[in-house]
């Protein structure tokens, strides 16, 4: 089943309240029904306003959350890491709240997320940095032509395959 997903972006005041734990506020600011999935991702939201507030023009790129437009509820978020580097490259990152796994989502955030890459002129290459174990990804980037790069090092993730792609 194909999967209709809108990206609803998070403003300041959304993943600030997402960080306190104040659901209700956060659903009102990002004018979505978030869930408890994303208040348990505070650690991401604390990351991201730390960028934002040292480059305000990443609150552009960065998660989302991602509204199944046929069901009205709000299953994960994706985004990217940031703007595009010197390069053009940007680099995917999604999540699915378990409750909604194995229904063909991280495929529609995948596809939604390289769709909004190929329309930025300044996109020419989207990244993909996955753990060597988590099969799911792996396949889930399989059917959109990554090409495996080589191997990196994060210090909170460990190793990670690194995939990259074209955007035209």
């Amino acid at each position: 089943m194909t999967r209709r997903l809108r990206l609803v972006p998070l403003s300041v005041a959304a993943m600030r309240a997402l960080v306190d734990g104040r659901l209700d506020d956060a659903s009102a600011e990002a004018g979505a029904p978030l869930t408890p999935y994303l208040v348990d991702h505070r650690w991401l939201w604390e990351i991201r306003l730390d960028q934002v507030a040292e480059d305000p023009g990443a609150l552009a790129w960065i998660a989302r959350a991602a509204l199944d437009e046929d069901t009205g509820e709000v299953v994960g978020h994706v985004g990217f890491h940031g703007p595009p580097d010197e390069r053009g490259m940007v680099e995917v990152a999604y999540s699915v709240d378990p409750a909604f796994r194995r229904r063909g989502y991280a495929t529609a955030m995948l596809a939604t997320a390289l769709d909004w890459a190929a329309s930025v002129p300044e996109v020419t290459v989207v990244r993909a940095s996955i753990s060597p174990e988590n099969v799911g990804s792996l396949a889930t980037i399989r059917p959109f032509d990554f090409a495996h790069i080589g191997e990196q090092w994060d210090d909170e993730d460990g190793l990670e395959l690194v995939y990259e792609r074209a955007v035209r």
